[in-house]
Parts: structure tokens; sequence; C-alpha cells
């Protein structure tokens, strides 16, 4: 055991902490276990995360930082390919599932009547619990209206799953009509949900 670390081997270590982790890895998860016998300043840790991204540039595979902490997956312009590897597949999200998302991803929280006032269609039970059994979204309270109807957002592992850090890291709405909008973006999230299923 080492008492002390040099950079090479801190982001060796980070590397195969990363590489071992069956979940995405916080700063403080690392600091708190693989890094505990060390004492790393933020900036140092930051620092070799980023040496550790950059190293891997031009490779199948990258670091990326999500909601819930720095992972490795492979690049999405490989999905294609590596799907071939997982012939048996669970079936595609429908896009009635993918545009609900869309919705509550950009306008949450968001009623299921605003959902269904958006997309011009009932917005059926089946879609509603899909979304909430991936883990996707959640009811986060209940608008202040006759039914108290439910507010959906999105969770924490929607924006792992997806690749994000943040909701600010969606793509932008275009200033196109609010249907034009989410035609698009729910064009967008589907082909982003394939290129992920694919790979996870």
């Amino acid at each position: 055991m080492v008492s002390k670390i040099n950079d090479s081997q801190l982001v060796q270590l980070l590397e195969a902490s990363l590489f071992a982790s069956e979940r995405p890895l916080t700063t403080d998860d690392l600091t708190a276990t693989v890094l505990a016998d060390f004492q790393l300043s933020k900036k140092r840790l930051s620092q070799a995360l980023k040496q550790l991204q950059q190293d891997y540039q031009g490779r199948g595979i990258e670091l990326v930082e999500t909601a819930t902490g720095y992972r490795f997956q492979t690049k999405s312009e490989w999905s294609d390919y590596l799907a071939r590897l997982w012939p048996e597949r669970s079936p595609r999200y429908s896009r009635a599932v993918l545009e609900t998302l869309a919705l509550i991803a950009y306008r949450q929280p968001i009623t299921r009547g605003e959902i269904e006032a958006v997309r011009g269609v009932t917005v059926s039970s089946q879609i509603i619990r899909t979304l909430l059994d991936r883990g996707w979204v959640k009811v986060v309270g209940h608008k202040d209206v006759p039914g108290r109807p439910g507010l959906y957002a999105t969770t924490a592992e929607f924006l792992n799953y997806f690749g994000l850090k943040s909701l600010s890291a969606l793509p932008a709405l275009t200033e196109f009509s609010a249907q034009a909008a989410m035609t698009l973006d729910s064009a967008a999230l589907l082909n982003t949900v394939a290129m992920t299923e694919e790979t996870s």
C-alpha cells in the first residue's frame, strides 16, 4: 500500500476504480473510498479526472460526468455496430412514450393534462407507468387545481442514463411552435434512446 501517490498513479487508480465500479462515482465517492489513504485537494482530483478524459479522446470509449458521477461509456457513433453483440433486445420505446418524456424533460414540473394539451391526444396510464418504472420520471408534487393532478419531473436516473450532468445540458429548444419543437425534440430523444439502449 502506497502512502503517497504521484499524478500518474492517481490517474491509473481513478481509471481502475471507474472501470471496476458498477455505478457512476462522484468525487466524494472516490475521496471516501479508493482515495481515503491520500490527502488530495479537490483541485488535484479534478485535474486528474480531466487528464483521464483527455487520455480517452480518440478512443472507442469516453469518460463522462453525469448527474450521479463519473463513468466510462462507449461512444454513441459505434452503437449500430455494438448492437450486434446483443441480438436479443428489449422492445423499443414508442414515439408516444418519448414525446411524453421529452415534454416532461423540457417543461417540468408538468401534469398529465398539460402533456395531453400539447400532444393533442390522451396520455395512457401505461405510458406514465413505463416512465415511472424506468426511473426516468417521478411525481414531485400536486398542482393546486381541482383534482390536484400529479406534477411530473425527471430524475437523476434520467440524467444519468442519457449522460447528462444537469438539465441545462439538454439540447436547446428551437424557436418553432410548441408542437413543431416538440416533434423535433422527441425525434432527437428517440435517436438518443436508441443509441443509449444499444450500449447500456
